[in-house]
């Protein structure tokens, strides 16, 4: 039970990072690059909604299982989960926040008429880009600093 826990954890944090990477520095950058600027930010957004599925599915079974793993062991590493914890959070704050926020901006953006109003809006959708993108950084760099905890531990 034990190694199907450590399998559980470690596959769902190394998915979970390993996705972050291929869509943030693969995916995007070649659609953003074949596409019109317009095709591609509607292309992007509507992957949007699979990769927070991806991550909350993720943080929970990496965190749930670190968790149980600490209760079998009857120990508990406290960096580790806060940093699942913390990856767990922002991934939902940023799906269930930040993203709906980008999106009702996008919206406005394609209806309004008045040049002034339109600047408001892209400028508003740059600052709710910039966040997202930062969670994203810090999801990304918390996932890599737990798989490093986990690797320094493993015997082969």
């Amino acid at each position: 039970m034990l190694n199907a826990l450590r399998f559980v954890m470690l596959m769902s944090t190394v998915v979970w990072v390993g996705m972050i990477i291929f869509f943030s520095m693969v995916v995007t950058p070649v659609i953003f690059k074949t596409l019109p600027r317009a095709t591609a930010g509607e292309l992007v957004g509507n992957l949007f909604p699979r990769y927070w599925a991806i991550g909350y599915v993720a943080g929970i079974l990496s965190l749930s299982s670190l968790l149980a793993i600490s209760f079998v062991e009857k120990g508990f590493p406290a960096a580790r989960i806060l940093i699942l914890a913390l990856m767990t959070a922002l991934t939902f704050y940023s799906g269930l926040v930040i993203s709906p926020q980008a999106k009702a901006v996008k919206a406005q953006m394609a209806v309004v008429e008045d040049p002034a109003k339109a600047e408001e809006l892209k400028a508003e959708f740059g600052r709710i880009h910039k966040k997202s993108f930062a969670l994203n950084i810090v999801v990304l760099l918390a996932g890599v600093v737990f798989i490093f905890f986990i690797a320094r531990n493993m015997r082969l």
